[in-house]
């Protein structure tokens, strides 16, 4: 850690849910913390934690070197922004960690530009329990210096910084893309359950099977590997696993399925994963199978 990371003046403004307790893990850094937001007392109890309060973002902006959003909308992050700019100093480092469209960030970043001042998105997976915990996962956009910048203090909201790419704007479509695969699994477990509930089990024994399991295998994550999603050729290290989970894959979604007509309940996002399940491992669809 260099001496002026070390040195780096932080500012947050946004004491929410997360924002609250990711500034309070913020609060330790060396160089010290200021914080602003429109609740006096989340403003306070940060103050309890040691960090110096602002009266507004523009006052804030003159007394750090590295700022964090976290607010509720793209029209939040427009307005503190703007106000931020009335005062922020060249050189300075803005980190947006609301999830706002990819198309904010880069106009931002732009007017920013104009002002000397860098700004980067940085979405946060990890919710409040995350936060809380220091466990956050950030996905930073931007030029890789302005992340080298900012990578120590955070460093202790979060256990896992990723760098997105060297665009504004990457960031929040790694997040985009991460809530994805949150919501419609989401909205998969609802299906699960309307199966269960249907055959007379006890939905809530299913959610706790599901958690175990998916504490052990890594659920979805756990075939995240490839860096490409292009098929798979055969003889590509890959090609025997994923095949061997396609096979598993179509045999119990039909059976699921089946069970599902017995039963009267509609399966839609279980149809789709057996049409397409081999597509998406990248096992071509002449080696997956389509069972009737």
């Amino acid at each position: 850690m260099s001496g002026e990371n070390t040195a780096a003046r932080l500012g947050y403004v946004g004491l929410g849910n997360i924002g609250a307790p990711m500034a309070g893990r913020l609060a330790g850094w060396g160089g010290g913390l200021t914080v602003s937001d429109l609740s006096d007392e989340a403003v306070d109890k940060l103050t309890e934690k040691g960090a110096q309060a602002a009266d507004s973002p523009a006052e804030l902006a003159t007394m750090a070197d590295i700022i964090g959003i976290c607010v509720v909308n793209d029209g939040q992050v427009r307005s503190v922004v703007g106000e931020l700019l009335t005062t922020a100093a060249p050189g300075t480092v803005i980190t947006v960690h609301s999830t706002i469209s990819p198309e904010t960030a880069v106009t931002l970043a732009a007017q920013c530009a104009e002002k000397g001042v860098q700004l980067l998105d940085a979405p946060i997976s990890g919710g409040a329990p995350g936060a809380e915990l220091g466990r956050l996962a950030i996905m930073f956009g931007g030029p890789r210096a302005a992340y080298d910048r900012v990578e120590a203090p955070f460093s202790l909201a979060g256990d896992m910084l990723v760098h997105a790419g060297e665009e504004v704007g990457a960031g929040t479509k790694m997040k985009l893309a991460r809530n994805l695969l949150h919501f419609i699994s989401f909205n998969a477990a609802a299906e699960a359950q309307r199966l269960a509930e249907a055959a007379g089990l006890d939905i809530t024994t299913l959610g706790r099977v599901v958690r175990h399991t998916d504490a052990i295998t890594g659920g979805a994550g756990a075939i995240m590997l490839r860096e490409t999603t292009a098929e798979i050729e055969p003889d590509d290290f890959w090609y025997e696993v994923f095949s061997h989970v396609v096979d598993l894959g179509e045999k119990d979604l039909s059976l699921a399925l089946q069970l599902g007509a017995e039963l009267g309940v509609d399966l839609p996002l279980g149809e789709i994963a057996r049409r397409d399940l081999a597509a998406g491992f990248g096992i071509p669809t002449t080696k997956g199978s389509t069972p009737s």
